[in-house]
C-alpha cells in the first residue's frame, strides 16, 4: 500500500540507521531514524510499521512493481538480528535464548534474510495449506537471493518471485523468494521458475538450509507444507496481502477487539502485547501510516500496483 502521507517511507530515502549499545551485547539495538545531522540523530521510526510495503519510486514519488524489504541477517553472516516487535519502535536486534546472543550454528546464511513491513503472521489464524499450523506472530520472512550485501537494518526494493511453506516447531512460517530489483540477474527473473532456469539447484540449496539448520541445536529438521514445493509469484502474493490484512487488524486494534473466545490465552496473550505496543507507538498518527485511501478496492483486490 502506497503511503498516504510524508511520515511514511516508500524507499529508504531519508531513512538513517543508528546503533546504540556495543554489539555482541544484549543491549544491542538498531534504529531507523528520519532527519537529523551531526550530533542531531533525528526522529526514530520504525521499520516494521513506518515502511511501506509497497516500494515508491523516491524521484517520481509514484508506486512500482517492487515491494520493500527489510534486512535483518546479511548474506555470508550467522549472527541472528531480528526486528523486536514487542519493543518500542520495534529496532532490529540481536535475538537470544536464555539470556544468550544467538548465531546460526549451522553457519553463515549464503542469502539476505529479512521481513516486509507492514506484514504480520497472525497467531490466530491458519491457512488451509499450513498442515493445521498458526502464524508465528511475526512479520513475513524473506529470502533475497541477490548478490549484494544488505547491511543489517538496510531497506531494498525487490521482486516478488515465490514462496516455500516451512513448519518451524508446529508454527506457519512463509519464506517469500525475491531479488534486489537492481541485481543484474533480475531482468530474468520474474517468477519461481526462472529462479531454477537461470540459477539452477539455489531453490534446493535454500530448502535444505532451512530443513537442517537447528539441528546443531539439537533440534529436528524442519518440515515444510505443499509437498516441500516453492510456490509461484501470484500464490506468494496472496499471502503477503493476506498478511498486510492482517497487520492492519493488529495495528488497528480490530484483531485484539475480536479475538475468538475460544482461542488459548497463550495466543491472545500475543495478539494483546503486540497489539499494545503497535497502538502507543502509532495512536498519535495512526492515519499517517496504514490505510490507502482505497481501502475498499485493495480489501476486495489486494494489494495493487
Amino acid at each position: 500500500m502506497a503511503p498516504k502521507r510524508s511520515d511514511s517511507f516508500g524507499s529508504d530515502k531519508d531513512i538513517n540507521l543508528h546503533e546504540e549499545g556495543e554489539e555482541n551485547t544484549l543491549e544491542y539495538r538498531v534504529h531507523a531514524k528520519h532527519g537529523g545531522d551531526g550530533d542531531h540523530k533525528g526522529k526514530t521510526i520504525s521499520l516494521w510499521h513506518d515502511v511501506s510495503l509497497v516500494h515508491i519510486d523516491p524521484a517520481t514519488n509514484e508506486k512500482t512493481d517492487c515491494l520493500n524489504f527489510v534486512c535483518e541477517i546479511p548474506k555470508f553472516t550467522r549472527k541472528k538480528y531480528e526486528i523486536a516487535t514487542d519493543e518500542d519502535f520495534t529496532p532490529i536486534k540481536q535475538d537470544t535464548k536464555k539470556g544468550v546472543l544467538r548465531e546460526f550454528k549451522k553457519g553463515d546464511i549464503f542469502f539476505n534474510y529479512g521481513c516486509f513491513p507492514q506484514t504480520w503472521e497472525d497467531p490466530t489464524f491458519v491457512h488451509p495449506d499450513a498442515d493445521g499450523c498458526r502464524g508465528d506472530n511475526d512479520p513475513v520472512d524473506v529470502c533475497e537471493i541477490g548478490a549484494r550485501i544488505c547491511g543489517v537494518g538496510g531497506v531494498r526494493p525487490v521482486k516478488v518471485l515465490g514462496v516455500l511453506m516451512m513448519i518451524d516447531e508446529g508454527e506457519a512460517d512463509w519464506k517469500i523468494i525475491t531479488i534486489d530489483k537492481d541485481d543484474k540477474w533480475a531482468p530474468f527473473m520474474n517468477d519461481i521458475e526462472d529462479v531454477e532456469e537461470q540459477l539452477p539447484g539455489l531453490l534446493d540449496a535454500i530448502r535444505e538450509w532451512y530443513r537442517t539448520y537447528k539441528i546443531p541445536d539439537g533440534k529436528p529438521p524442519n518440515t515444510f507444507g505443499l509437498d516441500e514445493r516453492f510456490m509461484n509469484k501470484a500464490y506468494a502474493m496472496t499471502v503477503i496481502d493476506e498478511c498486510n490484512h492482517a497487520w492492519k487488524d493488529l495495528v488497528s486494534g480490530e484483531k485484539e477487539r475480536n479475538m475468538s473466545a475460544d482461542l488459548g490465552e497463550e495466543v491472545k496473550g500475543l495478539v494483546r502485547k503486540l497489539s499494545k505496543n503497535s497502538l502507543s507507538l502509532m495512536a498519535p498518527n495512526l492515519d499517517e501510516h496504514h490505510f490507502d485511501e482505497q481501502k475498499n478496492d485493495d480489501d476486495e483486490d489486494g494489494i495493487s500496483f
